[in-house]
């Protein structure tokens, strides 16, 4: 459900579109999963507040309803991510490798011997 239709083979998605037209309930979940893929994927972050809206609205998925509640809490935020083309992705990257050389040299040494493992990483 995650792989663009058209990016499966036609076996899976085959399968997909049965298991879709057993259950109501999967597809409709399906169906709000591409929406959210599409938005996120083409920078949409202006139909947020109405895929929100939908997403509530559904009775019968209370997980969906639960996610979309936790992103109005932050709307701003989360429209802002979801519009604008930079991201903190780089930053992110170098915070993780410095916490696991952090953690790789956890009791053995002090800050000096660290601060020369990321200077020379």
């Amino acid at each position: 459900m995650l792989t663009h239709p058209d990016a499966l083979p036609e076996g899976d998605r085959l399968q997909l579109k049965a298991v879709l037209a057993n259950c109501p309930e999967l597809k409709a979940l399906a169906e709000h999963v591409r929406s959210f893929g599409h938005m996120v994927a083409h920078l949409q972050g202006d139909e947020l507040p109405t895929w929100i809206e939908a997403a509530t609205s559904t009775t019968d998925l209370p997980i969906l309803r639960s996610f979309a509640q936790h992103l109005d809490r932050d709307l701003d935020a989360v429209t802002a991510g979801l519009t604008l083309p930079w991201n903190s992705g780089v930053v992110e990257g170098h915070v993780n490798r410095i916490k696991m050389l952090k953690r790789q040299m956890f009791g053995r040494a002090g800050f000096e011997l660290l601060r020369k493992r990321v200077l020379l990483a």
